[in-house]
C-alpha cells in the first residue's frame, strides 16, 4: 500500500513521530503535496538535479522544522530512577540521632543548620531520633524532618517534659523515667549519631557515645555538624588530647566533622571503624543494656 504513494508522502508519514503537534503534521502535508506539484512539473520538462535538490530540501525541512522541542514520553519513562526529578536518595541509615541544644542559639547559622539537617534527612529517607523538645534546634530539626513526611521519635524524661515541650508535640514522644534511659534508648534506636551546636547537655551525649564506640559498645558513626566553627576548639582539644598520648590516633576518626549538613552526610554515609573496641559479648552477654545500644 505504502508503495503506491508519492515518495514525498512515504517520508512524510515515516516522519510523523517527530511531529510536535497536529496542525504541524497537516502543515507537512501540505507542503508536501505543493512540493509534488513542482516535482511534476519539474519531471515534464526534465530538470533532474532541481528536481533531486527541491526534494531533498523539502525533506529536511519537514523533519528539522517540525521537530518537537521536548522529548517524547517513552524517552522519559526510559531515564534512569536517578535522572528523574522527586526521586529519595537511598541510605545505609533507618534513623539517626541528632543531639542538639534546646536553645535557638544567638547565631542564625545554628537555626538554619538544623533546618537543612532535617532536609538532609528527609531527603535520604531517614527518620529522627532525638531529645523530644518542641525549642531551640530541636525544634527546628524535628519540625523539619516532621514536615517532610518522616516519623519522628522523641524520648524524654517526665520531668523535662513542661520545660522543654510547648505546645503540640512534634511527632511522637516516648517518656522514660531519667537521662541515662534517655540516652540509651536513643542509642538503642539510632542507627549513627549527629551533634550539632549545643550546651553541656549536648557535650556529654556526644562524648559518650564517642567513648562507646572506642569501646566497641558500638560500631555507629558518630558526625558533628561544625556550623561557623562552633566545635573548632572541642577538635582542638580532641587532636591536643592525641599529641599527649591521652587518645589513641586511630580513635581519633570516630569523630567525623564537617561544616554542613550535606557533607557530613555524605561522609557518614561512607564512614568505617578504624579502631578496635573491647569484645562485650564474652563477659557481659547477660547485660541488656549494651545489647540494645549495639542493636
Amino acid at each position: 500500500m505504502m508503495e503506491d504513494l508519492h515518495p514525498l508522502y512515504i517520508g512524510c508519514i515515516r516522519s510523523r513521530d517527530r511531529i510536535s503537534s497536529p496542525q504541524s503534521w497537516i502543515i507537512g502535508l501540505l507542503i508536501t503535496r505543493s512540493a509534488i506539484g513542482i516535482v511534476g512539473l519539474t519531471e515534464r520538462e526534465g530538470y533532474g538535479s532541481l528536481l533531486q535538490t527541491i526534494y531533498g530540501l523539502l525533506i529536511l525541512f519537514q523533519v528539522i522544522h517540525f521537530r518537537p522541542q521536548v522529548p517524547l514520553m517513552e524517552n522519559i519513562q526510559e531515564q534512569p530512577p536517578q535522572q528523574q526529578e522527586g526521586v529519595m536518595k537511598s541510605s545505609r541509615f533507618k534513623r539517626v540521632c541528632v543531639f542538639c541544644g534546646s536553645s535557638p542559639g544567638k547565631n542564625p547559622s545554628y537555626q538554619l543548620a538544623a533546618v537543612e539537617l532535617g532536609k538532609q534527612l528527609v531527603e535520604r529517607n531517614i527518620d529522627l531520633v532525638y531529645g523530644g523538645g518542641s525549642i531551640g534546634l530541636m525544634g527546628r530539626v524535628s519540625k523539619a524532618v516532621y514536615d517532610g513526611g518522616r516519623h519522628v521519635l522523641g524520648i524524654m524524661p517526665l520531668t523535662l517534659m513542661p520545660r522543654e515541650i510547648t505546645g503540640d508535640p512534634v511527632g511522637e514522644v516516648r517518656a522514660v523515667s531519667g537521662m541515662h534511659q534517655r540516652k540509651a534508648e536513643m542509642a538503642r534506636q539510632a542507627d549513627a549519631f549527629v551533634a550539632m551546636p549545643g550546651g553541656y547537655g549536648t557535650l556529654e551525649e556526644l562524648l559518650e557515645v564517642i567513648a562507646w564506640a572506642q569501646l566497641g559498645i558500638h560500631h555507629k558513626p558518630v558526625g558533628l555538624l561544625n556550623v561557623d566553627g562552633y566545635y573548632n576548639f572541642l577538635l582542638t582539644f580532641i587532636d591536643n588530647s592525641v599529641n599527649e598520648g591521652f587518645i589513641d590516633p586511630a580513635a581519633r576518626h570516630i569523630i567525623v566533622s564537617a561544616p554542613t549538613a550535606h557533607e557530613l552526610m555524605c561522609k557518614l554515609e561512607e564512614y568505617t571503624p578504624k579502631h578496635s573496641g573491647l569484645s562485650w559479648e564474652k563477659d557481659q552477654l547477660e547485660c541488656t543494656a549494651k545489647s540494645d545500644i549495639a542493636r
